[in-house]
């Protein structure tokens, strides 16, 4: 179905196109369109006739009193209009070619257009895969140019791409402006979601790498300006972004504060010990906060870093976070050590604790590692899980009281089927 009353030639035919078939399989082509615009495309711009009051027709000043004499006035009009046009007319329509489909739809080509030009005019996904084509009934190169009523079947393979041949101007596979641009487009999008994947896997290798795994890669994006995180993955891939640029964005830190604005809040009493069981060494009873990015406890190796209004927030000495704090501002740091004086037993503080795993994706892993867990009794109150190229990246986060007990578990689930790598994170 062909609509050039909504987009007109630029020799200004005006028509509805479209074909049918009878009963014994031959095809029709049905035109249908105004009496002015059938007019015009009959005889050209000069022919818009002019109505008699009393029926008859009259063409430029002819009139005529039957049938037959205006079928003579008729005649001598377009001969009339033969000699005006015949200077004028010649490469009016010699731009544009008009080939069959085997359906024996109409395709207009611009002249010299190819069969790959064909292709991608009937659809754009059978102009990806064009392999072959058949003109007439014969194979013919995809650079043939191509005549007005020859009949045009692709050959497609089932899937694929173009060729970026077909872009080579002096292999003259590619004439229409169209499909030169939806084969540019085609390799573009190959283009993006190479650097996408190539993206992708340098930043999850980066949080990893920097213990922040949790992060929302969602937000991550939004703060350094890209509206989702494929945006961000295509930045990095093709290196318009630095990681060094999510590197500082993800561990910025906030300003130091003036030297009479640092206080130290006094904790509240507990029975039994201090909040968190961290004493601060040559201090005294102070505000304690376990930092969620590493998430430490007892018996890891531990420095405290005095906040802005925050107490001291307590790091395992080797945490990303804090290494770069302590470089920064490094008069800030604190010793601190686990308090002696916790209690134990049902009453005992408990830790959040963030276990990393690797393993080869399948189905019941999540299951498996799971009942790792609960045979080791560890409870499980939180779990991000990831699947990238048919390898299963999580983060469990468990309770525990003291940290050699996922040192444990951690060797437990080297045992499940599939994992490769097990990680405090």
């Amino acid at each position: 179905f062909d609509d050039y009353i909504a987009k007109p030639k630029p020799n200004g035919y005006q028509s509805l196109h479209t074909v049918v078939r009878d009963e014994q399989g031959r095809a029709f082509e049905i035109q249908i369109r105004t009496r002015a615009m059938h007019e015009h495309a009959e005889h050209g711009v000069a022919a818009h006739w002019a109505y008699k009051e009393a029926g008859t027709k009259g063409y430029a000043g002819v009139t005529a009193g039957s049938s037959y004499d205006a079928k003579i006035a008729v005649l001598r009009q377009l001969l009339a209009w033969q000699r005006d046009l015949s200077g004028l007319s010649h490469g009016l329509f010699d731009d544009s070619i008009y080939v069959l489909t085997p359906h024996a739809a109409i395709v207009e080509l611009p002249k010299g257009a190819t069969p790959v030009d064909f292709a991608y005019a009937v659809h754009t996904d059978l102009g990806h895969r064009c392999r072959g084509a058949r003109v007439d009934g014969q194979m013919v190169p995809l650079n043939t140019p191509l005549a007005n009523g020859q009949t045009v079947e692709i050959v497609a393979a089932k899937e694929g791409g173009p060729s970026r041949d077909w872009l080579n101007p002096e292999a003259g596979y590619l004439v229409s402006h169209r499909a030169k641009a939806k084969v540019r487009a085609w390799f573009n999008a190959q283009a993006a979601a190479d650097n996408i994947a190539r993206g992708r896997d340098q930043v999850e290798r980066l949080l990893q790498r920097e213990g922040k795994t949790a992060v929302r890669l969602e937000d991550l994006a939004l703060e350094l300006g890209f509206e989702t995180p494929d945006d961000l993955f295509e930045a990095v891939g093709k290196e318009a972004l630095t990681l060094r640029a999510i590197e500082q964005q993800i561990h910025r830190a906030e300003p130091p504060p003036p030297p009479d604005e640092l206080v130290l809040k006094k904790a509240r009493s507990q029975p039994g010990g201090r909040p968190g069981g961290v004493l601060v060494v040559g201090v005294g009873s102070v505000m304690t906060t376990l930092a969620r990015c590493c998430k430490p406890a007892p018996p890891d190796d531990i420095r405290g870093f005095v906040t802005r209004g925050k107490g001291v927030s307590v790091h395992r000495a080797d945490c990303p976070d804090f290494l770069a704090l302590a470089r920064r501002q490094p008069g800030r740091v604190i010793e601190v050590e686990w308090s002696g004086s916790v209690p134990a037993g049902p009453h005992a503080p408990v830790y959040a604790v963030d276990v990393g795993v690797q393993a080869q994706d399948r189905q019941g892993l999540l299951r498996d590692i799971s009942e790792a867990f609960a045979r080791e009794k560890i409870n499980v109150i939180g779990v991000q899980t990831q699947s990238v190229k048919g390898v299963a990246w999580m983060t469990f986060t468990v309770e525990v009281s003291d940290a050699t007990r996922v040192s444990r578990v951690m060797a437990v689930l080297t045992d499940v089927p599939g994992v490769q790598k097990v990680w405090r994170r």
